[in-house]
């Protein structure tokens, strides 16, 4: 299992993974210019992606391949995440999420209030369509 940056050309078997597991693919392919995949062989088995703002940054289209879920994939790919993140200078990450509320604070995430999220990242796409209303906002701070 190699766990790297994400090139251009991943942008769809990454799409693939996230419409697989009921996430959204809005803004994906843009947002996967800061991303990382997990590949076994010739295979995407997980993703993450983070969108800056500033020194703050948004982690989306986290993703593990349904039959790999369970096996520290998960936490693999958001570190690897969270380390592009701090190279590229984000401080703090946010994420809003609708299925894993319960899976991030193992990570360190918290749950913020919306308006604290929304000051820092509330241009990405997640906060003015996807996941507008419905998606539990958490931070991280990275420093």
């Amino acid at each position: 299992m190699l766990i790297e940056r994400a090139v251009p050309s991943d942008v769809a078997r990454v799409e693939r993974l996230l419409s697989a597991a009921g996430l959204p693919v809005e803004g994906a392919a843009e947002a996967f210019v800061t991303g990382v995949v997990a590949r076994d062989g010739d295979e995407i088995v997980a993703a993450a992606a983070v969108e800056r703002y500033g020194d703050a940054g948004l982690l989306r289209s986290v993703v593990v391949e349904a039959d790999r879920r369970g096996s520290g994939l998960g936490h693999e790919i958001v570190a690897a995440a969270e380390a592009l993140a701090r190279d590229e200078g984000i401080r703090v990450l946010y994420l809003l999420t609708e299925t894993a509320v319960d899976w991030f604070p193992a990570l360190g995430y918290v749950v913020v209030p919306r308006s604290e999220a929304a000051a820092a990242v509330g241009e990405s796409i997640e906060f003015t369509t996807v996941c507008r209303d419905t998606g539990v906002p958490m931070r991280r701070n990275l420093a």
